[in-house]
């Protein structure tokens, strides 16, 4: 099957997109006034400035009627990738002897190769894992903390984490340092000298998001965890928003431990994620549920680490075998593949950013060097109750009831305290950001 995607005249592609000449596709028609078409097994995009460049029926399964423009919280599979796992579900239904006991192994490495090879990671220090979240879980349960010792995390780290970290300090007796990252900032740098001030001689790890979910800041990773594992601590990095949104290369960048999501920026089904281990952190690490790896007839910490995190008993494996068919379908998104997406995609969440922050009268809450793909702007005091994390804000209920928009008001840094962050996938357009702006100042008239 072979879709296409048109350019529209006199509509480059903006931005440097990078890749060679080879790898781009080839247009069949120059850029008069007719459209150019590029021709894609599976795939169909228009790209066009104030247009979505993916047709949503033909890869989003995405209420038409609706203004998505929250991706960054659950992501959004990509159809053709929802149809290959189908295929792989069917698959496994029709024979499971076949499927568990002699197909899967196979699939599971050629898998974790595919991933490596995408995260510049040895793909025998990378486990699959459901969630990011099960991922800090996995790293905070297998250590051992004594009393007194430290975990520092940040202001900023995504709730359900944090829980896990003050769970695991809990049970240790162990302490949490909290490190607070003013938002609004002036400068990255104000980051760092955060962080770092919190560590001690008790520091045993450091929670660490590559992206915020709340505030949406690109951390400056690689700076601070050579800084911090300089100074004897373990790093441990959230980045359940990172890959697909950022570069990733996990061997330059070098922490203990790495967890990131593969169903939001890289578009794979619910339930694929991966955790990276070092080499020598792998014989401190133990998944959730032990099962069958932890007798394997193995002689080294590696291969027992990849035993212990292949076999958690049965389950649905097609998530994370569907990795290279996703990263592929992903690729066609863009004639930059995905680098050029991911600049389109940054691009396009600082300019609706700047539509906001226009609209609403509100100054730039950090500088643009600190933005990937989403953008969070304070918003004034909610006047609702909000009992638990479930509540949702009356603004975001009025976006969703009276202009059909989705998009994510949260309490930071508690309640009433808020804000709104948008995200800027491949289905979303400039308009959709203007439309959001004109409705989120209706809303503030009406005192939501």
């Amino acid at each position: 099957m072979v879709f296409s995607f048109s350019l529209p005249a006199g509509c480059p592609i903006r931005g440097n997109i990078g890749g060679n000449i080879g790898d781009r596709p080839q247009v069949a028609q120059g850029c008069g006034r007719e459209a150019g078409t590029i021709k894609y097994p599976g795939i169909s995009v228009q790209e066009n400035e104030r247009g979505p460049p993916v047709k949503n029926d033909t890869l989003w399964s995405l209420d038409p009627n609706v203004t998505y423009l929250n991706h960054g919280s659950f992501g959004a599979g990509l159809v053709p990738v929802l149809e290959f796992q189908e295929r792989l579900r069917r698959e496994a239904e029709q024979n499971p002897m076949e499927w568990f006991l002699r197909r899967l192994p196979e699939l599971q490495a050629a898998a974790r190769q595919a991933l490596g090879t995408f995260l510049g990671a040895p793909a025998e220090d990378l486990a699959f894992v459901t969630n990011a979240t099960e991922g800090v879980n996995t790293v905070l349960r297998s250590l051992s903390f004594a009393p007194g010792d430290e975990i520092v995390v940040t202001d900023h780290e995504y709730g359900a984490c944090r829980a896990a970290a003050e769970f695991a300090a809990r049970r240790a007796g162990a302490r949490i340092v909290v490190a607070k990252i003013p938002f609004p900032l002036k400068l990255k740098e104000e980051i760092a000298a955060a962080i770092l001030a919190c560590l001690g001689e008790r520091t045993r790890l450091v929670l660490l998001d590559h992206v915020t979910s709340q505030t949406a800041l690109v951390f400056p990773v690689g700076k601070l965890v050579g800084e911090i594992q300089a100074r004897g601590v373990d790093v441990l990095v959230d980045g359940a928003h990172a890959p697909g949104m950022v570069p990733l290369d996990l061997r330059a960048l070098g922490p203990a431990y790495y967890t990131g999501n593969l169903h939001k920026w890289m578009c794979l089904p619910k339930g694929a994620a991966f955790l990276y281990v070092r080499p020598d952190r792998q014989d401190r690490i133990q998944p959730l549920a032990i099962s069958h790896g932890l007798n394997a007839h193995v002689t080294d910490a590696s291969a027992r680490f990849r035993e212990l995190f292949d076999w958690m008993g049965t389950r649905d494996f097609s998530p994370w075998l569907c990795f290279e068919k996703g990263r592929e379908a992903l690729s066609r998104l863009s004639p930059g593949g995905l680098e050029g997406l991911r600049v389109r995609n940054h691009e396009l969440a600082v300019r609706g950013r700047e539509v906001l922050l226009s609209t609403l009268g509100i100054p730039a809450p950090c500088p643009e060097e600190l933005l990937g793909s989403m953008a969070s702007l304070p918003l004034p005091d909610a006047r609702d109750k909000q009992a638990n994390w479930r509540d949702i804000d009356a603004l975001q209920r009025y976006l969703r009831q009276e202009h059909r928009i989705e998009v994510p008001v949260m309490a930071w840094p508690s309640h009433p305290k808020r804000l709104l962050r948008i995200s800027a996938q491949a289905y979303n357009s400039l308009e959709q950001y203007e439309r959001l702006a004109e409705a989120v100042s209706r809303g503030l008239h009406k005192n939501l």
